[in-house]
């Protein structure tokens, strides 16, 4: 079972100005509550008990507004006094953690997946790093993956301004604290997905599992604004 989660919320949320400028985007509100909230109860829901916040940007408002705990789930904090990227954030905060795996999201997206039954495909098909992927009409606005036999990763795919259906990286992944350590640098700004990922498909055994549950990044006004409509029905209370 999974005990520990780290958010990246680090960011410094450019796209998201407009209309949230002086939070971090995991604070923007939605609904009237920070966008955390949501994240939060998701995670209690599924049983975590510790989450490790990533963070940079405006980092004193997430830390006033929290303090250590949600509603009896532990927060602890690893602060980037740099920008570290997502893979620096990651490995900075896995200082933290105490846990052989740890699962990893973005502050500023949520997508339901099933946690429990991610984690059950992570041990039952000997993944040394699983990402949880999700199947869109029109991935334009993401890079891609393919996966081949046994559900390993095979590629990752740039953004590309060519429409149409395919399998994206949600931004939920289980990692191996011992793997990631070792096959990151230390202290430096990169990115876990095209520094790590993309580097490590040959040397550690990635693999990812679809999910087709609710998935939206406020990281845009638009999808923002639809985010205020669809978590008025947030099932995870």
């Amino acid at each position: 079972m999974l005990r520990t989660a780290i958010i990246l919320a680090g960011g410094f949320g450019t796209r998201l100005q407009s209309v949230v400028s002086d939070l971090p985007k995991p604070m923007a509100p939605v609904n009237d509550a920070p966008f955390l909230d949501y994240q939060f109860a998701y995670l209690k829901y599924y049983g975590i008990k510790q989450v490790i916040v990533s963070t940079g940007h405006l980092a004193e408002k997430i830390r006033t507004n929290y303090g250590n705990e949600f509603k009896g789930l532990n927060i602890s904090y690893s602060h980037e006094e740099i920008p570290l990227g997502t893979g620096g954030g990651i490995r900075l905060a896995f200082e933290n953690c105490s846990d052989e795996l740890a699962l990893v999201l973005n502050g500023d997206s949520f997508f339901d997946v099933d946690i429990h039954k991610f984690y059950d495909l992570h041990i039952s098909q000997h993944s040394d790093i699983s990402l949880a992927l999700r199947r869109v009409a029109d991935a334009s606005r993401y890079g891609t993956v393919d996966i081949g036999e046994g559900n390993r990763i095979i590629s990752f795919k740039e953004k590309s301004s060519r429409a149409g259906e395919a399998l994206i990286n949600g931004g939920i992944y289980i990692l191996n604290k011992k793997l990631f350590l070792a096959h990151t640098p230390g202290l430096i700004n990169f990115s876990i997905e095209n520094d790590f990922f993309e580097k490590q498909l040959n040397n550690i055994t990635i693999k990812g599992f679809e999910f087709n549950g609710y998935f939206i990044d406020i990281g845009i006004p638009e999808d923002y604004t639809q985010a205020q409509h669809d978590f008025k029905e947030f099932k995870y209370r």
